[in-house]
Protein backbone atom coordinates (compact mmCIF):
# COMPACT_ATOMS: atom_id res chain seq x y z
CA UNK A 1 0.00 0.00 0.00
CA UNK A 2 1.52 3.34 -1.04
CA UNK A 3 1.59 6.38 1.23
CA UNK A 4 -1.44 8.08 -0.29
CA UNK A 5 -3.56 4.94 0.04
CA UNK A 6 -2.34 4.37 3.60
CA UNK A 7 -3.22 7.96 4.52
CA UNK A 8 -6.67 7.56 2.98
CA UNK A 9 -7.17 4.28 4.86
CA UNK A 10 -6.19 5.83 8.21
CA UNK A 11 -8.44 8.81 7.56
CA UNK A 12 -11.34 6.49 6.77
CA UNK A 13 -10.72 4.55 9.98
CA UNK A 14 -10.61 7.75 12.02
CA UNK A 15 -13.80 8.98 10.39
CA UNK A 16 -15.53 5.67 11.09
CA UNK A 17 -14.49 5.81 14.75
CA UNK A 18 -15.70 9.38 15.11
CA UNK A 19 -19.00 8.45 13.51
CA UNK A 20 -19.32 5.49 15.89
CA UNK A 21 -18.90 7.73 18.94
CA UNK A 22 -21.40 10.25 17.57
CA UNK A 23 -23.96 7.54 16.85
CA UNK A 24 -23.64 5.88 20.28
CA UNK A 25 -25.92 5.19 22.06
CA UNK A 26 -28.34 3.72 19.55
CA UNK A 27 -30.58 2.08 22.16
CA UNK A 28 -31.26 2.23 25.93
CA UNK A 29 -28.18 2.00 28.16
CA UNK A 30 -28.28 -0.49 31.01
CA UNK A 31 -26.30 0.29 34.18
CA UNK A 32 -25.80 -2.71 36.44
CA UNK A 33 -25.33 -2.02 40.15
CA UNK A 34 -23.78 -5.04 41.93
CA UNK A 35 -25.27 -3.96 45.28
CA UNK A 36 -28.75 -3.63 46.79
CA UNK A 37 -31.17 -0.85 45.93
CA UNK A 38 -30.60 2.12 48.21
CA UNK A 39 -26.88 1.45 48.56
CA UNK A 40 -24.27 4.13 47.89
CA UNK A 41 -23.53 2.49 44.52
CA UNK A 42 -27.21 2.70 43.64
CA UNK A 43 -27.24 6.40 44.61
CA UNK A 44 -24.18 7.11 42.45
CA UNK A 45 -25.63 5.28 39.44
CA UNK A 46 -28.95 7.10 39.67
CA UNK A 47 -27.29 10.49 40.17
CA UNK A 48 -25.22 9.98 37.02
CA UNK A 49 -28.15 8.56 35.05
CA UNK A 50 -30.38 11.56 35.79
CA UNK A 51 -27.84 13.87 34.16
CA UNK A 52 -26.66 11.59 31.36
CA UNK A 53 -30.13 10.86 29.93
CA UNK A 54 -30.50 14.26 28.23
CA UNK A 55 -26.90 14.05 26.98
CA UNK A 56 -27.34 10.58 25.51
CA UNK A 57 -30.96 11.02 24.39
CA UNK A 58 -31.73 7.44 25.36
CA UNK A 59 -33.31 5.80 28.41
CA UNK A 60 -30.86 4.70 31.09
CA UNK A 61 -32.07 1.67 33.01
CA UNK A 62 -30.62 0.97 36.47
CA UNK A 63 -30.55 -2.73 37.26
CA UNK A 64 -29.46 -4.02 40.69
CA UNK A 65 -27.75 -7.41 40.73
CA UNK A 66 -26.46 -7.87 44.26
CA UNK A 67 -24.79 -10.98 45.63
CA UNK A 68 -21.52 -12.89 45.90
CA UNK A 69 -19.57 -9.79 46.90
CA UNK A 70 -20.37 -8.02 43.65
CA UNK A 71 -19.34 -10.92 41.39
CA UNK A 72 -22.85 -11.58 40.07
CA UNK A 73 -23.37 -8.04 38.81
CA UNK A 74 -19.92 -7.58 37.32
CA UNK A 75 -20.11 -10.99 35.64
CA UNK A 76 -23.24 -9.76 33.85
CA UNK A 77 -21.31 -6.72 32.62
CA UNK A 78 -18.36 -8.85 31.52
CA UNK A 79 -20.62 -11.14 29.48
CA UNK A 80 -22.63 -8.36 27.83
CA UNK A 81 -22.05 -7.38 24.17
CA UNK A 82 -19.00 -5.17 23.73
CA UNK A 83 -20.89 -2.15 22.41
CA UNK A 84 -21.02 0.15 25.44
CA UNK A 85 -24.76 -0.24 25.98
CA UNK A 86 -24.22 -2.20 29.22
CA UNK A 87 -22.25 -0.51 31.96
CA UNK A 88 -21.51 -1.58 35.50
CA UNK A 89 -20.46 0.32 38.60
CA UNK A 90 -17.71 -1.87 39.98
CA UNK A 91 -15.83 -1.47 43.25
CA UNK A 92 -12.72 -2.76 45.02
CA UNK A 93 -13.93 -6.26 45.82
CA UNK A 94 -14.94 -7.77 42.46
CA UNK A 95 -12.31 -5.77 40.55
CA UNK A 96 -9.03 -5.40 42.47
CA UNK A 97 -9.38 -7.86 45.37
CA UNK A 98 -11.21 -10.78 43.76
CA UNK A 99 -8.40 -12.16 41.56
CA UNK A 100 -6.27 -12.64 44.68
CA UNK A 101 -8.94 -13.94 47.06
CA UNK A 102 -10.95 -16.38 44.97
CA UNK A 103 -9.63 -19.64 43.61
CA UNK A 104 -11.90 -19.13 40.60
CA UNK A 105 -13.93 -16.19 39.33
CA UNK A 106 -16.65 -16.27 36.64
CA UNK A 107 -14.76 -13.54 34.76
CA UNK A 108 -11.26 -12.07 34.69
CA UNK A 109 -11.45 -8.33 35.42
CA UNK A 110 -8.33 -7.40 33.46
CA UNK A 111 -9.41 -9.45 30.44
CA UNK A 112 -13.18 -9.13 30.35
CA UNK A 113 -13.83 -5.59 31.60
CA UNK A 114 -12.77 -2.16 30.37
CA UNK A 115 -12.33 0.57 33.00
CA UNK A 116 -14.04 3.80 31.93
CA UNK A 117 -13.82 6.28 34.78
CA UNK A 118 -13.41 6.48 38.56
CA UNK A 119 -16.75 7.69 39.92
CA UNK A 120 -16.17 8.19 43.65
CA UNK A 121 -13.95 7.22 46.56
CA UNK A 122 -14.27 7.52 50.31
CA UNK A 123 -12.19 6.56 53.32
CA UNK A 124 -13.12 4.12 56.03
CA UNK A 125 -13.31 5.15 59.67
CA UNK A 126 -12.38 3.10 62.72
CA UNK A 127 -15.39 2.71 65.01
CA UNK A 128 -15.42 1.26 68.52
CA UNK A 129 -18.05 0.97 71.23
CA UNK A 130 -18.75 4.30 72.93
CA UNK A 131 -17.66 2.88 76.28
CA UNK A 132 -14.27 1.68 75.03
CA UNK A 133 -11.55 3.16 77.29
CA UNK A 134 -9.47 4.30 74.31
CA UNK A 135 -9.86 7.85 73.07
CA UNK A 136 -6.98 7.79 70.57
CA UNK A 137 -5.68 5.23 68.09
CA UNK A 138 -2.48 4.46 70.08
CA UNK A 139 -4.61 3.88 73.18
CA UNK A 140 -6.88 1.59 71.20
CA UNK A 141 -3.94 -0.46 69.90
CA UNK A 142 -2.58 -0.89 73.42
CA UNK A 143 -6.03 -1.92 74.65
CA UNK A 144 -6.58 -4.35 71.76
CA UNK A 145 -3.25 -6.07 72.32
CA UNK A 146 -4.23 -6.79 75.93
CA UNK A 147 -7.42 -8.55 74.78
CA UNK A 148 -5.47 -11.37 73.12
CA UNK A 149 -7.72 -13.86 71.38
CA UNK A 150 -10.80 -12.23 72.91
CA UNK A 151 -10.47 -9.34 70.46
CA UNK A 152 -12.75 -9.57 67.40
CA UNK A 153 -13.65 -7.13 64.69
CA UNK A 154 -16.68 -6.80 62.45
CA UNK A 155 -16.70 -6.16 58.72
CA UNK A 156 -19.43 -5.40 56.21
CA UNK A 157 -18.59 -8.66 54.41
CA UNK A 158 -15.74 -11.07 53.74
CA UNK A 159 -13.41 -9.67 51.11
CA UNK A 160 -14.75 -6.12 51.42
CA UNK A 161 -12.71 -2.95 51.83
CA UNK A 162 -13.94 -2.98 55.44
CA UNK A 163 -12.43 -6.44 55.95
CA UNK A 164 -9.12 -5.83 54.20
CA UNK A 165 -8.56 -2.44 55.81
CA UNK A 166 -8.69 -4.05 59.25
CA UNK A 167 -6.42 -6.87 58.10
CA UNK A 168 -3.92 -4.28 56.89
CA UNK A 169 -4.18 -2.38 60.15
CA UNK A 170 -3.84 -5.46 62.34
CA UNK A 171 -0.72 -6.39 60.40
CA UNK A 172 1.01 -3.04 60.84
CA UNK A 173 -0.18 -2.59 64.44
CA UNK A 174 0.68 -6.10 65.59
CA UNK A 175 -2.84 -6.99 66.70
CA UNK A 176 -4.27 -10.51 66.78
CA UNK A 177 -7.97 -10.47 65.93
CA UNK A 178 -10.89 -12.71 64.98
CA UNK A 179 -12.84 -11.60 61.89
CA UNK A 180 -16.64 -11.62 62.12
CA UNK A 181 -18.21 -10.74 58.73
CA UNK A 182 -21.73 -9.32 58.52
CA UNK A 183 -24.07 -8.66 55.61
CA UNK A 184 -23.57 -4.91 55.35
CA UNK A 185 -22.83 -1.92 57.55
CA UNK A 186 -26.01 -1.82 59.70
CA UNK A 187 -25.57 -5.22 61.39
CA UNK A 188 -21.78 -4.78 61.59
CA UNK A 189 -22.17 -1.42 63.31
CA UNK A 190 -24.77 -2.80 65.69
CA UNK A 191 -22.44 -5.64 66.67
CA UNK A 192 -19.82 -3.08 67.78
CA UNK A 193 -22.41 -0.97 69.61
CA UNK A 194 -23.63 -4.07 71.47
CA UNK A 195 -20.11 -5.23 72.32
CA UNK A 196 -20.40 -8.45 70.32
CA UNK A 197 -17.34 -7.28 68.36
CA UNK A 198 -14.83 -4.64 69.40
CA UNK A 199 -14.04 -2.63 66.26
CA UNK A 200 -15.07 -1.94 62.68
CA UNK A 201 -13.64 -0.15 59.67
CA UNK A 202 -16.36 1.08 57.34
CA UNK A 203 -17.56 4.28 55.66
CA UNK A 204 -18.80 6.97 58.03
CA UNK A 205 -22.32 7.69 56.64
CA UNK A 206 -23.38 4.12 57.41
CA UNK A 207 -22.60 4.68 61.09
CA UNK A 208 -24.26 8.07 61.52
CA UNK A 209 -27.32 6.86 63.51
CA UNK A 210 -25.07 4.99 65.96
CA UNK A 211 -22.74 7.98 66.30
CA UNK A 212 -25.65 10.36 66.91
CA UNK A 213 -27.08 7.90 69.44
CA UNK A 214 -23.70 7.85 71.23
CA UNK A 215 -23.48 4.09 70.92
CA UNK A 216 -20.18 4.12 69.04
CA UNK A 217 -17.32 6.57 68.61
CA UNK A 218 -14.75 7.13 65.87
CA UNK A 219 -10.99 7.06 66.45
CA UNK A 220 -9.40 7.53 63.02
CA UNK A 221 -9.96 7.86 59.28
CA UNK A 222 -8.05 5.93 56.61
CA UNK A 223 -7.53 8.71 54.05
CA UNK A 224 -4.04 10.12 53.52
CA UNK A 225 -5.29 13.53 54.71
CA UNK A 226 -8.05 14.47 57.11
CA UNK A 227 -11.54 14.37 55.63
CA UNK A 228 -13.17 17.72 54.88
CA UNK A 229 -16.34 16.38 56.50
CA UNK A 230 -14.53 15.13 59.63
CA UNK A 231 -11.72 17.62 60.17
CA UNK A 232 -11.38 16.78 63.87
CA UNK A 233 -10.86 13.08 63.20
CA UNK A 234 -7.15 12.20 62.87
CA UNK A 235 -5.87 9.91 60.14
CA UNK A 236 -4.39 6.50 60.86
CA UNK A 237 -1.21 7.77 59.20
CA UNK A 238 -0.77 10.72 61.56
CA UNK A 239 -1.63 8.55 64.56
CA UNK A 240 1.53 6.50 64.37
CA UNK A 241 1.30 4.58 61.09
CA UNK A 242 2.88 6.76 58.35
CA UNK A 243 1.79 5.95 54.79
CA UNK A 244 -1.36 4.09 55.85
CA UNK A 245 -4.18 4.68 53.39
CA UNK A 246 -7.21 2.61 52.47
CA UNK A 247 -10.06 3.86 50.29
CA UNK A 248 -13.35 2.36 49.23
CA UNK A 249 -13.74 3.28 45.55
CA UNK A 250 -15.94 2.58 42.57
CA UNK A 251 -16.09 3.31 38.87
CA UNK A 252 -17.80 2.58 35.59
CA UNK A 253 -16.86 -0.45 33.49
CA UNK A 254 -18.04 -2.01 30.26
CA UNK A 255 -17.35 -5.26 28.43
CA UNK A 256 -14.09 -5.82 26.61
CA UNK A 257 -14.38 -5.27 22.90
CA UNK A 258 -16.22 -1.98 23.27
CA UNK A 259 -14.75 0.48 20.73
CA UNK A 260 -12.20 2.89 22.27
CA UNK A 261 -14.05 5.92 20.93
CA UNK A 262 -17.23 4.83 22.73
CA UNK A 263 -15.26 4.43 25.97
CA UNK A 264 -13.83 7.93 25.46
CA UNK A 265 -17.32 9.33 24.83
CA UNK A 266 -18.71 7.84 28.03
CA UNK A 267 -15.63 8.94 29.97
CA UNK A 268 -15.93 12.54 28.73
CA UNK A 269 -19.64 12.76 29.51
CA UNK A 270 -19.28 11.30 33.01
CA UNK A 271 -16.38 13.66 33.72
CA UNK A 272 -18.63 16.55 32.74
CA UNK A 273 -21.30 15.39 35.18
CA UNK A 274 -18.80 14.82 38.01
CA UNK A 275 -17.59 18.40 37.67
CA UNK A 276 -21.06 19.84 38.29
CA UNK A 277 -21.06 21.65 41.67
CA UNK A 278 -24.50 20.26 42.53
CA UNK A 279 -23.36 16.70 41.88
CA UNK A 280 -20.17 17.15 43.89
CA UNK A 281 -22.17 18.58 46.78
CA UNK A 282 -24.74 15.77 46.64
CA UNK A 283 -21.97 13.16 46.72
CA UNK A 284 -20.05 14.99 49.46
CA UNK A 285 -23.16 14.95 51.65
CA UNK A 286 -22.96 11.16 51.45
CA UNK A 287 -19.28 11.16 52.41
CA UNK A 288 -18.23 10.52 48.80
CA UNK A 289 -15.41 12.28 46.96
CA UNK A 290 -16.23 12.78 43.27
CA UNK A 291 -13.78 11.05 40.95
CA UNK A 292 -13.04 11.64 37.28
CA UNK A 293 -9.98 11.45 35.06
CA UNK A 294 -9.16 9.40 32.01
CA UNK A 295 -9.81 5.71 31.42
CA UNK A 296 -6.05 5.16 31.32
CA UNK A 297 -5.62 6.78 34.73
CA UNK A 298 -8.40 4.64 36.17
CA UNK A 299 -6.82 1.50 34.73
CA UNK A 300 -3.42 2.39 36.23
CA UNK A 301 -5.09 3.06 39.60
CA UNK A 302 -6.76 -0.37 39.52
CA UNK A 303 -3.42 -2.02 38.73
CA UNK A 304 -1.74 -0.30 41.67
CA UNK A 305 -4.61 -1.23 43.99
CA UNK A 306 -4.37 -4.85 42.85
CA UNK A 307 -0.66 -5.00 43.60
CA UNK A 308 -1.06 -3.34 47.00
CA UNK A 309 -3.96 -5.41 48.25
CA UNK A 310 -2.90 -8.61 46.51
CA UNK A 311 0.27 -8.59 48.61
CA UNK A 312 -1.76 -8.03 51.79
CA UNK A 313 -4.24 -10.77 50.88
CA UNK A 314 -1.37 -13.20 50.30
CA UNK A 315 0.45 -12.18 53.49
CA UNK A 316 -2.66 -12.53 55.65
CA UNK A 317 -3.70 -15.76 53.92
CA UNK A 318 -7.18 -14.60 52.94
CA UNK A 319 -9.00 -17.05 50.65
CA UNK A 320 -12.72 -17.01 49.90
CA UNK A 321 -15.11 -19.42 48.26
CA UNK A 322 -17.82 -18.06 45.95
Amino acid sequence: MNKSKLAAFLLACASAMAASAQEWPTKPVRVIVPAPAGSSLDLIARTLADRLRPMWKQPIVIETKAGAGGLIGMDAVAKAPGDGHTLGIGFNGPIAFGPYMYGRMPYAPARDLLPIVLTTSQPNVLAVQAGNPASTLPEFVAWARKQGHQFSYASVGAGSSSHLTMELFCGVAGIEAVHVPYAGSPPAGLSVAAGDTQALFTVAPALLPLIQGKRIKLLAVTSAKRSELMKDLPTVAESGYPGFEALAWNGLFTASGTPPDVVRRINADVNTVLQEPAVRELLANQGLVAGGGSAEEFSAFIDSEGRKWGAIIAKRGIRLAQ
